[in-house]
């Protein structure tokens, strides 16, 4: 089978990608240093763990490998706290994904799908945002993957580099077989803080700001399902082609408010998730809408699963989480026994798929 190394591949949206590229008939590689991915997530291929900046590691990857692609996933993703550290956010995204560039170069890989996202606008003048908006990054966070994007077209005017970059708007969801999911630590994604909350293994959800110019004056936001981003990064991988590059939106090109997902989080699950008011967080866009429409004619991509759906599947992740003993969006307890093939220290050989 064609390799695909998937660096991040341990992450939420990462994990997901293994499993679509599994599917699809290639064996997904997955580069990842753990420290913010989980080992149990990666099921559908092998894992070296390891930083990109380690370049002698990376390039032993590929070059034993031997890729086709690379689909990189591999950043630190908090706003808040690219806010309090932003050289910790251009070491690991900007540094690390130069460091990954040059590796590829010298082994000969040319083709790349970059995970970026809708931080590089910013709050947009106009709704829906279409890839050709004005950027407006308003977060060292958006900064870094801005940054990248610049990097990529670069490299690509001076090399035989294809790339395509791919900005998400609101990732959300669970894979439908309930496999996999949404397990960050801290979690601060609003439909899986709402579960958490359901499940009891939170406190009331916390709504920020109910007076901006929105209907029911919460922000609003473009919610996609996960596997609807897997889907995305198959189509991508087929753009990159020779003497160009592309770049597209990722979204569902319809907004909800948060009040909007706490009702039908609440119809979902059947709870009546508490839920309480607080002030607005600084930088927060009152309405972040994608349209969708550069990568439907292109690709004939569009978003398939709705805000139910997303929510229905996450929430059966958290049952079975629960059931199993962990709680929603934490590792396994203390004490509990490692997955099943847990990775080797990092720098060792890949350890092999469990599937």
């Amino acid at each position: 089978m064609t390799c695909i190394l998937v660096t991040g591949g341990a992450g939420y949206i990462g994990s997901h990608t293994c499993k679509a590229l599994r599917q699809a008939g290639f064996s997904p590689l997955t580069y990842d240093n753990l420290s913010r991915g989980n080992a149990e997530a990666v099921q559908w291929g092998d894992l070296v763990v390891g930083d990109l900046a380690d370049g002698a590691l990376m390039r032993d990857a590929l070059q034993r490998h031997q890729p086709a692609a690379v689909i990189h996933f591999a950043a630190f993703a908090y706003v808040g706290e690219s806010t309090q550290d932003p050289a910790l956010y251009r070491r690991n995204n900007v540094d690390g994904t130069a460091a990954l560039l040059d590796a590829m170069q010298e082994c000969g890989v040319r083709r790349i799908v970059f995970s970026s996202s809708c931080a590089v606008y910013g709050a947009p003048a106009t709704v829906p945002i279409a890839e050709t908006a004005a950027f407006g990054p308003v977060s060292p966070y958006g900064e870094t993957k801005l940054a990248c994007e610049r990097m990529l077209e670069k490299r690509a005017a001076a090399s035989a580099l294809r790339y395509t970059a791919l900005r998400y708007f609101n990732a959300a969801g669970a894979d439908p077989d309930g496999e996999i999911g949404e397990c960050h630590v801290p979690e601060t994604h609003v439909i899986p803080l709402l579960l958490d909350a359901a499940a009891g293994d939170a406190e009331a959800f916390t709504i920020f700001g109910e007076d901006y110019p929105t209907p029911d004056g919460t922000c609003i936001r473009d919610y996609i399902h996960v596997t609807d981003l897997a889907r995305a990064h198959m189509l991508a991988l087929e753009a990159c082609v020779p003497g160009e590059h592309r770049v597209y939106n990722l979204g569902s090109g319809a907004g909800f408010s948060n009040l909007e997902v706490l009702g039908a989080c609440r119809e979902v699950t059947g709870r009546d998730i508490p839920s309480q008011l607080g002030p607005r967080r600084p930088g927060d866009p009152a309405v972040l809408v994608a349209s969708s429409d550069r990568i439907h004619a292109d690709l004939g991509w569009r978003a398939e699963r709705g805000l139910a759906a997303m929510v229905a599947d996450a929430w059966q992740f958290t049952l079975e989480r629960a059931a199993l003993g962990h709680q929603a969006g934490s590792p396994p307890p203390a004490g509990s026994p490692p997955p099943a093939g847990s990775p080797p220290p990092a720098g060792e050989p890949a350890r092999p798929a469990k599937r």
